[in-house]
């Protein structure tokens, strides 16, 4: 384990306060065998939480078993502080977004027409991603992928959500539109809003989290600021990031 310093020293690491949703010794996966194993972690009103690892480390597993998308196998989920094993649609209506890696637009259907999907506020998802503007009359097959992430991400910020929980925004974006996507959580979060996010990207998710876990093989290995990440970046990546998993 790297010598980082602890969440006392480090002086901005969150506090108990504002907790909206929590992993307590969480472990879940597919069929009987678990993915993930015993994972702590929690998120709290106005802060962005980053989530990183190599491929297979575990990390979408993480999510869907936070959203409801998977049950925990031993371990408990807490949505402002009571257990809950609601399903995914149930937690959504207490205030969770959840954004896939898979861009969830579909194809045939205007990008007007996407919006007004799940209640979304078209005229607030415009004011966070105004490219969209000339692009309500075209297909949703036709957009870019970085317009197809903007619509996935700025239907679920228009409805305000209490959490927002973001699966690889940037997977094969330009960096101006990876830009652009994180500056939007920054924003949501400054508005009251949890966030966690899992990105391929690991200085920019750094750069705009305040808190940050690093998971390999099922657990998480390493927790810490995001800026005391920062500063020791290259050796995180070398120890924890570069090496190949398992699970």
């Amino acid at each position: 384990m790297l010598g980082l310093r602890s969440r006392s020293a480090a002086g901005s690491a969150p506090s108990r306060d504002g907790v909206l949703l929590e992993a307590r010794g969480l472990s879940a996966g597919y069929g009987a065998v678990p993915t993930i194993h015993d994972v702590d972690l929690e998120l709290r009103a106005g802060q962005i939480t980053a989530l990183l690892g190599p491929n297979g480390a575990g990390k979408t597993t993480t999510l869907r078993a936070l959203v409801g998308g998977l049950p925990a196998m031993s371990g408990e989920v807490l949505m402002d502080g009571h257990v809950t094993r609601a399903p995914l649609h149930r937690r959504a209506k207490r205030g969770i977004a959840y954004v896939p890696e898979e861009r969830s637009v579909f194809r045939t259907l205007s990008c007007g027409d996407n919006l007004k999907l799940g209640d979304c506020n078209i005229n607030e998802t415009l004011a966070i991603f105004p490219e969209l503007q000339p692009l309500l009359k075209s297909p949703g097959g036709l957009l870019s992928g970085g317009e197809q992430q903007m619509v996935a991400l700025g239907r679920a910020l228009s409805r305000k959500p209490r959490i927002i929980i973001a699966d690889e925004l940037s997977l094969g974006l330009a960096p101006l539109v990876v830009e652009k996507l994180l500056a939007a959580l920054r924003v949501a979060a400054a508005g009251g809003s949890a966030v966690l996010l899992v990105e391929q990207h690991i200085r920019q998710a750094l750069a705009i989290a305040d808190y940050a876990h690093v998971m390999r093989r099922g657990r998480i290995e390493l927790s810490d600021t995001a800026a005391n990440m920062l500063e020791r970046i290259g050796e995180i990546e070398h120890t924890y990031l570069s090496m190949p998993t398992t699970s």
